[in-house]
This record gives C-alpha cells, sequence and structure tokens, in this order.
C-alpha cells in the first residue's frame, strides 16, 4: 500500500549551502527560500532554479520561510486539491510580507493553467514565471529589485539536489501526448518533449561525480521517450548508455504506460544489472468498461498477459502501480472487478486515489459521475484490501537478507532508514535497522537481515556493510 508523505515539500535550504562554496556576499544580498508542490518531476524543476541562483555570491538559501527575502513557491495543479493547496500556499507565504518577505515569485504547472490570473487573484505575488523562463530566474530576480544583471563567468555545470546526496530524480521528457480522459497534464504542460540523450547522460556524469549512485528516471510517460526527437524509442538506448557510468549503481524506472512495455525493454530490465528490477506501471483500472472510458490504450487481457509476462520472464521484478476508484460510470461490478484482481495478481506496491473532475477533460461532461460517499468507501476498501495483501507479501521477507541503500539516520531512536531495491524513495516500504558498525553511513550500501515487519516497515540489523570489508 503506498504510504502517505505530504506534496508540499519545504526544501531544506541549508543543505543546499552546504554543497556550495558560498563566496563573501556583496552589497546586494538576498536570501532565497523554496517550496516545492507536487511530484519528483517538480522536485528536478526546483533543484535546477537553485542551481541557476547559486552561480550568483549575491543569493544564500534558507529553509525557514520567515528568514527569507525571496520566496520561490513551485505549484503543482494536476487536480483540485493540488491547485487549492497551492492558493492556500500562496496566501500563507504572501502573509510574510507583513514581516521579511520583499519578493513573492511563482512558478510551476498553476502559472501554466492560469497565469494572467495568478496577479490578479494574490496581489502579493510579484512575478510569475512559466516553465522556459526556469533558466532566467536569477535574471528575472535582478531586474524586481531593479538591479543590473550581468551574466555568470566561469559558470561549472552542476545540479544541487534537495534528495540525500546519494540519490536523484532524472527527468527525461516534459509534457504528455497520452490525453487520458481525467488527466490535465496535457492542457498544462503541453505536448510531450523529450530531453537529449546527451544532455542526459552530461548531467548524470556530474550527478555521480558528486556522490549520486541512485538515478530515478521519471516523466509523465518515460516509455514514449525519443520518439519526438529521434522518430523512434530511445529508453532503451538511454538505459544502456547510463549504465556504462561506473560510478551509477542503481537505475530504476517510474511511470512506465503498460502499452508500450515491450520486448526490448523487458529483456534490458532483465539483463542489465545497474536497473533495478523494480517497474512502475500507472494502470489506473482493470475492468475494460472503465479502462475505454479513460481511454487507455491497454485492455484488462493485456494487462494481466503483462503483469504474467513480466513475472516469467524477471522472476525477483517487482511492480508498483496506481489505480483509480469513481471514474464516471465506474459500476459496482467493474470496483469488484478491480478487487478481484489486486488479491489474484498481488502487486507489490500499490497506491490509490479518487477520480477528480477537473474542467477541460473530456470525462468532466460525462454523465454517470460517482458521488463523493460512494467514492470515499470504495477508496476505504481497496486500501485495506492492499495493506493486507502488502503485509502478507511483505512478511515473506523475514529471515532473508536485503541489498539497501541507506538513505538516512534516526539519531532518537538510533536506527538507519533505507530501501531494497524493490522501494523507491517516500512512496514505498522503508527499513528500519540497526547496526554494529560505527561506519555504516548515510550513502552506503548494507546488507541488512529482516527480522519484522509491522506497521508498514520492515525491521532489521546489519548483516554486511560495503565499509567493513
Amino acid at each position: 500500500m503506498k504510504k502517505t508523505n505530504a506534496n508540499n515539500k519545504q526544501v531544506k535550504n541549508d543543505d543546499i549551502n552546504k554543497q556550495i562554496k558560498m563566496e563573501a556576499k556583496p552589497t546586494f544580498s538576498k536570501k532565497v527560500g523554496f517550496v516545492s508542490l507536487g511530484c519528483d518531476k517538480n522536485r528536478v524543476d526546483t533543484e535546477k532554479m537553485i542551481t541557476a541562483f547559486s552561480f550568483y555570491p549575491q543569493f544564500s538559501f534558507v529553509s525557514n520561510p520567515e528568514e527569507a527575502d525571496i520566496i520561490v513557491i513551485n505549484t503543482c495543479a494536476f487536480l483540485c486539491s493540488a491547485r487549492k493547496e497551492a492558493e492556500e500556499t500562496i496566501i500563507e507565504m504572501g502573509e510574510l510580507k507583513k514581516k521579511n518577505l520583499q519578493k513573492l515569485i511563482v512558478v510551476g504547472c498553476l502559472p501554466l493553467l492560469e497565469h494572467d490570473n495568478i496577479l490578479k487573484k494574490f496581489p502579493c505575488v510579484d512575478k510569475v514565471i512559466i516553465k522556459d523562463d526556469y533558466k532566467d530566474i536569477a535574471k528575472i530576480t535582478f531586474e524586481l529589485f531593479g538591479q543590473k544583471f550581468k551574466t555568470a563567468q566561469n559558470i561549472k555545470q552542476t545540479r544541487w539536489l534537495t534528495t540525500p546526496l546519494h540519490y536523484a530524480y532524472l527527468k527525461i521528457a516534459d509534457g504528455c501526448n497520452n490525453r487520458c480522459a481525467f488527466c490535465k497534464i496535457p492542457f498544462i504542460r503541453g505536448k510531450y518533449t523529450s530531453v537529449p540523450i546527451e544532455e542526459l547522460v552530461s548531467e548524470v556524469e556530474l550527478l555521480c561525480e558528486r556522490g549520486v549512485k541512485e538515478i530515478i528516471l521519471v516523466a509523465q510517460d518515460i516509455t514514449r521517450y525519443g520518439m519526438d526527437l529521434y522518430k523512434s524509442y530511445k529508453l532503451v538506448e538511454l538505459l544502456q548508455i547510463l549504465s556504462k557510468i561506473k560510478k551509477l549503481s542503481w537505475i530504476r524506472l517510474l511511470y512506465c504506460y503498460p502499452d508500450m512495455i515491450d520486448e526490448s525493454l523487458i529483456n534490458e530490465i532483465k539483463n542489465n544489472h545497474k536497473v533495478v528490477k523494480y517497474i512502475d506501471i500507472p494502470l489506473q483500472h482493470i475492468s475494460d468498461n472503465v479502462l475505454k472510458g479513460m481511454k487507455r490504450h491497454s485492455s484488462s487481457s493485456q494487462i494481466k498477459d503483462l503483469i504474467i509476462k513480466l513475472r516469467k520472464e524477471i522472476p525477483e521484478i517487482k511492480i508498483r502501480s496506481t489505480f483509480m476508484v469513481g471514474f464516471p460510470n465506474e459500476t459496482k461490478k467493474d470496483f469488484n472487478e478491480l478487487c478481484k484482481f489486486l488479491k489474484e495478481y498481488k502487486l507489490d506496491n500499490v497506491g490509490f486515489f479518487k477520480y477528480s473532475r477537473e474542467e477541460g477533460t473530456s470525462s468532466y461532461e460525462l454523465e454517470g459521475q460517482i458521488k463523493e460517499k460512494i467514492k470515499d468507501k470504495r477508496l476505504n476498501i481497496v486500501q485495506k484490501l492492499q495493506e493486507n495483501i502488502a503485509t502478507s507479501n511483505n512478511k515473506k521477507y523475514i529471515g532473508e537478507v536485503l541489498k539497501v541503500i541507506i538513505d538516512s539516520y534516526d539519531s532518537e531512536n538510533n536506527l538507519f532508514i533505507g530501501r531494497p531495491y524493490f522501494s523507491a524513495p517516500d512512496i514505498d516500504f522503508e527499513i528500519l535497522f540497526s547496526s554494529f558498525s560505527k561506519l555504516t553511513k548515510v550513502g552506503a550500501f548494507a546488507d541488512v537481515e529482516i527480522l519484522d515487519y509491522k506497521n508498514g516497515y520492515f525491521l532489521g540489523e546489519v548483516y554486511y556493510n560495503e565499509d567493513n570489508t
């Protein structure tokens, strides 16, 4: 079952300062704070804006918004609830203008959806920036303060991270061409646009030089990578090139659409030892009636055949997915079919969400809208069902030794927190474990014996640590 994780990512800018060798502050000096909302594609954009600021010694970074002279809010607008959160955050940060805050900048998906309306609705906002101008955010900020801008010289290309320094997300494309009936992304982010291979490889090489061991590929749909640029799909080629980077240990795949997972990708996952045997496939539903209404490209039988094939070809593979309940005209029979599928196929990591009626999408005008009370009931049923499935699945690991990447240390409880290959950061199951070795450290790999599973966490102890050799 998917663990809940707040969308509001208050960026720990003190950590960013540690990554940057700060120069003596010039006369014009401002403290910048970031609030990043929504998905990890947004996180990557936030990190690149932090990087753009970091080239100029006039800017430093703070974690506490009350200490900031400038706040940048990177918004999400995928759902009504996300837009509400974004607007509430704008209001909250705008209140800080009564204290120290001097400039409030809004970027992200909300400006792409309603650019002009933001400035009218929120007078506290000084500037709205769309994605094509992210790279110029430092220049724009200088101009907001009436300062003369001069392009930084001798810039050393890099990317500052808001994640722990041993893993990073790699955004390989923006936008989407799928146009599912419930989704606003094509209207917000535009057509699918791939990042050139050479840019991605250069970015990963730089990240790995700085200690990154795990790269997590993200896009709205990574399986369609390359078609717009190269007139053929290039995900497999990208994986092959990235895997040649010596300091890179793990490559993780998020958001692979089921209709695009072909023989070549399956073979690459199977045979490339750097590609973890984990795949995120957003299935959304299993009933043909609902899938057709959603304008999905896969049928129920095709989805089931794919899962069977993946497990046959790669026995150790772990499958994550997301499902929607309450889509218009979802009958009790459709919902029961979803429950039956979950029980039978026992996916390893699953998240659920309710259908949100979004104006502009083709499902908005559909008859047969489901009442919120029924959506809530169905959501509760599938969450409890998957919780039982996950508990049963995960208890099978008790007594096994798993290779774990260590994400953090809980000093209060004297426990390390890490993930096995079948867990992505923030959304999947973590391992809490003790260590006999003083050499065990965040960012390292360790072999951990699983002693128990309870309350959504594995419990274990170090069996072997890479630093003990």
